[in-house]
């Protein structure tokens, strides 16, 4: 594929299925070209990561990305970012599922669409509580720049956040949120940020030392806890966003995990336990347990995709600036 074609590919009626652009060819971002591939609301027209980039506004077959990269069949360049930044404005959504292990990294890569012009839906999935903080401190940027954002729409935040946000209602005061998630992959290699990410949680490490590993050295920490890693009381982000949709100050948030790095089944079952008292003076508690099959893309991308499409409706409507998933019910993308 030539640059020049790419370029050159007219953009589809606004009536048409959405343009999204994915930025991220991991684990979640060949997910959500698969899962874009079954839809027909939306298509996949550009997805880009390190080793390049496709741009097809008539929509790009998730099968030609089996086992290779964008820049494998598309445009290779060692900055696929800017080149999607630069042709923004032929997209109607961008779905960040960037690897995110300086927590400026994606408020950067907003910044950079904002300055460029794109008036659509971004939604990302990112799962720091400093991060997403980031980008709510961006909100005057991204409304001046008619971008409707929604941020911690994935799994954990995101569909069990806003489970609990749904949970809350019963009740006249919340005395605490507790989310368990269990992730089975059966090879670490094909979720590698995911994986950088949880280990930046465990005793020891940070997002810094993280992200400075090897690929060598994460499989020698995951042999010596053969394949599990278990983490506890996490900074994951549904504590901010449940604070700030006034349902729960963050304190009373956990969040702990299972996950097994070398088996697709789920160690544990993912369930979020919303706790409160009623009206009427009871205490008791809503349990909101994923399917054990659901895989971690499944809960990740889907959702997602349902807040970008919820995001449309709210852009259509001139409602711009930063929201969180406990804000917003995410739409059922057909």
């Amino acid at each position: 594929m030539e640059q020049i074609q790419v370029m050159k590919l007219k953009k589809p009626d606004r009536n048409e299925a959405a343009n999204i652009a994915v930025l991220g060819a991991g684990g979640l971002g060949m997910a959500a070209a698969k899962i874009l591939g079954q839809k027909k609301e939306m298509r996949l027209a550009a997805i880009a990561d390190k080793t390049g980039y496709i741009i097809d506004h008539n929509g790009i077959d998730p099968e030609l990305l089996e086992n290779k990269k964008p820049g494998d069949i598309g445009i290779r360049t060692d900055d696929a970012i800017t080149c999607i930044v630069e042709n923004c404005r032929e997209f109607d959504g961008i779905f960040l599922a960037l690897p995110n292990l300086t927590n400026n990294f994606i408020p950067e890569v907003v910044s950079m669409f904002a300055k460029a012009g794109f008036k659509g839906v971004m939604v990302d999935a990112m799962k720091r509580s400093q991060a997403v903080e980031m980008i709510f401190g961006m909100d005057d940027m991204i409304k001046n720049a008619s971008i409707t954002y929604i941020t911690g729409a994935g799994a954990t935040p995101g569909l069990l956040t806003c489970a609990a946000a749904i949970a809350a209602n019963s009740f006249m005061e919340v005395t605490n949120v507790d989310i368990n998630f269990g992730v089975g992959v059966s090879n670490w290699e094909s979720y590698r940020a995911t994986i950088r990410e949880d280990i930046a949680h465990l005793e020891g490490f940070n997002l810094e030392k993280a992200a400075n590993m090897t690929c060598a050295q994460i499989k020698n920490e995951l042999d010596k806890r053969r394949g599990i890693l278990q983490l506890y009381n996490m900074e994951h982000a549904d504590d901010v966003l449940l604070e700030r949709a006034g349902i729960v100050s963050r304190e009373k948030v956990t969040v702990s995990g299972v996950v097994d790095t070398r088996n697709p089944r789920k160690p544990v079952s993912t369930t979020m336990t919303l706790t409160g008292k009623t009206f009427d003076g009871a205490f008791s508690s809503h349990r909101f347990i994923l399917g054990d099959e659901t895989t971690m893309a499944a809960n990740v991308v889907g959702p997602a995709l349902g807040w970008m499409k919820a995001g449309f409706e709210l852009h259509k409507r001139g409602i711009y600036g930063v929201f969180g998933s406990a804000e917003l019910m995410p739409r059922f993308v057909k």
